[in-house]
């Protein structure tokens, strides 16, 4: 089993800090998803051209990957489609440099809750378009379980009749189970294979208000889709994804993430 955490989890550390913890608590791998103050990855300064060697040979060391670059890019508003196409081919670029199989990209509002009702037709168009772009750097597009995407039957359409080799799923194990009341066995059945990369978090409803709780102390069934993911076979990473950048009354980093950790080697 692959392991690593979502940089979204430490939004104060350094890149040293990032890669020598994930080291020292046994992890394959750490997702990018933003560094101090730059969200953008490729606005991080050990990623430039000067210094992106150097990166590479100390996470070879460290035997780290980045499986993963957790982009913030949202291609659902057609307002947005010239620079989500700038972006998405500064994305892929960069991920190919790094050897990092997969992008992530949203085809909703950058909020896990539902909104709205998405323009459908020019959605399923931008995705080709925009697994063009990624294919041509031998990166793979996958869209997020999130927002209106949630509903994995909804995506499962979207990605079949986007029909490309280059967009793919990333599942959020969160957010069908708590927004559409999906199982486990329903999401996989209707995306499993299509997954690529999956996100691992747990939370508490409390009424309208959901809190995020550390791996195992929610409600979610993480250890089940764990094991669901095992049995089928799954190979690639699961991705802790503590929202500590955009929540900071949440757990320290530290915590959560050797938690997490021991938790999964328990799995």
């Amino acid at each position: 089993m692959k392991i690593s955490f979502s940089t979204l989890g430490c939004p104060r550390w350094t890149w040293q800090e990032i890669t020598a913890t994930a080291h020292d608590l046994g992890y394959d791998g750490v997702e990018v998803r933003g560094v101090g103050q730059d969200i953008s990855a490729p606005s991080i300064p050990q990623f430039a051209d000067e210094n992106i060697a150097g990166t590479l040979e100390k996470l070879a060391k460290l035997k780290l990957a980045i499986p993963c670059l957790a982009s913030e890019i949202c291609f659902h508003l057609p307002e947005t489609e010239e620079r989500v196409a700038r972006e998405t081919e500064a994305y892929a670029i960069l991920a190919k440099k790094l050897g990092a199989p997969y992008v992530r990209v949203m085809a909703a509002p950058a909020v896990p809750q539902p909104m709205g009702a998405p323009d459908e037709g020019f959605i399923k168009a931008e995705a080709r378009k925009l697994g063009e772009i990624a294919g041509r750097h031998g990166v793979t597009l996958l869209i997020e379980t999130n927002g209106v995407w949630a509903n994995s039957e909804k995506l499962a359409r979207l990605i079949e009749d986007v029909n490309s080799q280059n967009v793919a799923v990333l599942w959020d194990i969160h957010h069908p189970y708590r927004y559409f009341y999906e199982s486990p066995e329903t999401t996989y059945a209707n995306i499993g294979k299509s997954v690529k990369h999956v996100h691992l978090k747990d939370s508490v409803a409390e009424g309208a208000h959901i809190r995020y709780a550390m791996p195992g102390f929610g409600d979610v069934p993480f250890e089940e889709t764990v094991v669901l993911l095992k049995d089928k076979g799954y190979a690639n990473f699961y991705s802790l994804e503590w929202v500590k950048r955009w929540d900071l009354t949440l757990e320290e980093p530290g915590i959560v993430f050797a938690h997490y950790a021991s938790l999964m080697r328990s799995l």
